[in-house]
């Protein structure tokens, strides 16, 4: 493992790495990645090794422009309009592959999510590779986001740091927030992470009664069940006692066709529902009671992401930082609900949140 001052980094040097299928940790205007050629199956091999990371689960690619992205991917009206508006710049835009990456790249339905680092050695070493390199962070799965190289470091195996080929060192970076991730592929524009860059303001209702409550969890559900089987989806439910957290989730139940009653976690803190044709499982989870953000591994929190379970959180702003790390693996909505004027009354919010 070589470690380089940015001062110091030779282009060349970077892709020869690269082109022997290396392992490098680069900066970015949101923090610390890692890549190696997107194109080569034993470097993705490598790079799982490296993440901890099961076959599987997809990885976002960074080119240097729209026309390279256009070799990869298929872009239609909605992605070319993000970006023209917005790259380069901290979004990833997932759009329709064209299969021309390593096995493992592109998720199992073939989508693709492609970055444009606002930052120009990045770009540099992608054009002067003439291919792209993955673009997530350089944290391990589930780990501490990198801003600085000992954020990488100090949270890897002996066997982890060994994979490593080229570091290269900008110093600790602003503590920005990941890319924003938007998909295009069903024609219109759905945020699946809101993260630098903000691309819609919060979505706000008032639900004048426990039915209306469900009404709109049934319509959120719709909105994300395509995802269902790609990702983990996790509803992180927040708000005050009685405000309707647990009528949200029984609206969802009953959306994702479970007829079983949806009670209350409270007392055995996670309840597990099955559909009728037992094809979907959801897991309502209530975190009121845990002392401890890490307790929530207890209930096989890792594993249900790596299932792409459906899990609904109550009281999930006490584990939030838990819940924020699993951006990678899961689709993540947040809504919270606030009691309003009436008894019935509640204002419900809610987005793809940071």
């Amino acid at each position: 493992m070589k470690i380089a001052r940015i001062n110091d980094v030779i282009l060349e040097d970077l892709v020869k790495v690269l082109k022997k299928g290396g392992l490098i940790i680069y900066p970015t205007e949101t923090l610390y990645g890692v890549g190696v050629d997107a194109t080569n199956d034993k470097a993705v091999g490598k790079l799982n090794k490296y993440k901890k990371r099961p076959t599987g689960k997809p990885y976002s690619i960074a080119v240097s422009d729209e026309k390279m992205a256009g070799e990869y991917v298929h872009l239609d009206k909605a992605s070319k309009k993000i970006y023209k508006t917005f790259l380069p710049g901290p979004i990833t835009v997932v759009s329709k592959g064209k299969h021309k990456t390593a096995k493992g790249i592109e998720s199992e339905s073939g989508t693709l999510g492609i970055r444009i680092p606002d930052y120009k050695l990045v770009r540099d070493v992608v054009k002067k590779f003439g291919k792209p390199i993955t673009a997530t962070s350089a944290n391990a799965s589930y780990k501490k986001r990198p801003y600085k190289i000992a954020d990488v470091l100090d949270n890897l195996s002996a066997s982890q740091k060994k994979l490593i080929d080229l570091i290269i060192d900008a110093g600790e970076l602003p503590h920005n927030e990941p890319s924003t991730v938007v998909d295009t592929t069903g024609g219109d524009l759905t945020i699946l992470r809101q993260g630098e860059v903000g691309l819609k303001n919060k979505n706000e209702i008032l639900s004048k009664s426990p039915e209306n409550t469900k009404n709109f969890a049934k319509e959120l559900w719709q909105k994300y069940e395509n995802y269902f089987g790609k990702r983990a989806i996790i509803f992180a439910l927040t708000g005050e006692m009685g405000t309707g957290k647990t009528i949200f989730t029984k609206g969802l139940a009953k959306a994702m066709g479970i007829s079983e009653n949806v009670t209350s976690p409270t007392f055995n803190l996670e309840q597990k529902y099955a559909s009728k044709n037992q094809k979907i499982n959801l897991f309502h989870i209530d975190a009121w009671r845990l002392h401890d953000s890490s307790e929530i591994e207890d209930f096989g929190f890792s594993k249900h992401l790596s299932d792409k379970s459906v899990m609904a959180i109550e009281w999930a702003d006490k584990i939030a930082e838990v819940i924020k790390k699993a951006d990678e693996e899961a689709i993540i909505i947040w809504v919270n609900l606030v009691f309003e004027k009436t008894e019935n009354e509640r204002v419900i919010s809610w987005g793809v949140t940071k």
